[in-house]
């Protein structure tokens, strides 16, 4: 969540009266996040999100904003968009496609604990079991062709040792995706200020604006290498098998996923370290946005390639 494309009052009372949400009472911007411009709306009737989609193309917004209404409707703890006085869920505003939501109660728990990351896991669990009735599909916008094309922008400004480590892992995942991993809607970015909790309450996943149609325990092993790490990067075993039981009761890895579960871990890494070094480096002109430090998801992957994660034989289905 940043802003890039600036909204006023006026801007907002102009376009507000489309929906059935009262009338205008105060917005505010949201610096965190780095792909769209997000704002909080309150009106006389209850508190919203908007957001200003800055780089999804305009036919892909169905499918993100589709699948939020699937998942709430089906009791996942997704906040789900508002549909105006027409039935469609965005419209135009300031030259950007946008969308109001529900604002979810709740802050995002940035030092989580044991108790928050079995939490996660298995609303995690459900999402996915609940995306399986969502029709929708949508190739990964940060899948390997992305990877490919990001790497060669940024290799002007990595080392040479950086260089060969982000090849090779490359050719790596080149190998793992031969396998055939069950597949459906997932989140792909589900970081700690991604989800909120209300008290001790997980009250929403938020910010689909990397979701897609890709394999469920890809998904899993983002969130385990955000919510389950020390500071050097390294898995903390309470939290990863805190995360890992409380999805697994509810959603089983087949073979297959827990046999590649080592690379997703390192696949996940190195997708954020490419994305961090080239909004770093390349950054996007912006009201409020400030890039992440590249070197986070750096050591995460060199971790996770000198301590491959096995999948717990306990844990097998």
């Amino acid at each position: 969540m940043s802003v890039f494309t600036r909204v006023t009052e006026a801007d907002v009372v102009a376009w507000l009266p489309r929906f059935s949400v009262g009338s205008f009472a105060a917005l505010t911007p949201i610096a965190e996040g780095i792909e769209n411009t997000n704002y909080f709306l309150s009106t006389s009737e209850g508190e919203y999100v908007l957001t200003l989609y800055e780089r999804i193309p305009i036919e892909d917004l169905p499918f993100y904003l589709n699948l939020s209404s699937h998942l709430s409707r089906a009791g996942v703890a997704v906040p789900s968009p508002i549909a105006d006085r027409s039935g469609g869920l965005f419209s135009m505003l300031n030259g950007k496609p946008a969308s109001l939501t529900e604002r979810v109660a709740g802050r995002p728990h940035m030092s989580p604990t044991a108790s928050d990351c079995s939490a996660v896991g298995a609303e995690l669990a459900r999402m996915h079991l609940a995306s399986v009735s969502f029709r929708g599909r949508l190739t990964n916008k940060r899948g390997p062709g992305w990877m490919l094309t990001t790497y060669r922008r940024v290799r002007s400004v990595v080392s040479p040792e950086q260089a060969d480590l982000i090849n090779n892992e490359l050719a790596f995942q080149r190998q793992r995706r031969e396998l055939r991993l069950p597949t459906g809607a997932i989140h792909a970015d589900l970081f700690c200020d991604n989800v909120l909790f209300d008290g001790e309450r997980l009250s929403g996943f938020i910010d689909f604006g990397f979701a897609a149609t890709d394999a469920y325990v890809y998904d899993l092993a983002i969130t385990v290498n955000d919510w389950c790490i020390d500071g050097t990067g390294e898995l903390v075993a309470e939290r990863r098998d805190a995360m890992v039981l409380a999805y697994s009761k509810l959603r089983p890895l087949n073979e297959a996923e827990q046999t590649v579960w080592p690379a997703v871990l390192r696949g996940g890494a190195l997708r954020f370290w490419l994305s961090r070094l080239d909004d770093f480096h390349f950054p996007r002109a912006a009201e409020l946005n400030v890039p992440k430090d590249p070197a986070h998801f750096e050591r995460i992957l060199r971790a996770r390639i000198a301590r491959p994660d096995h999948w717990p034989q306990a844990l097998s289905a």
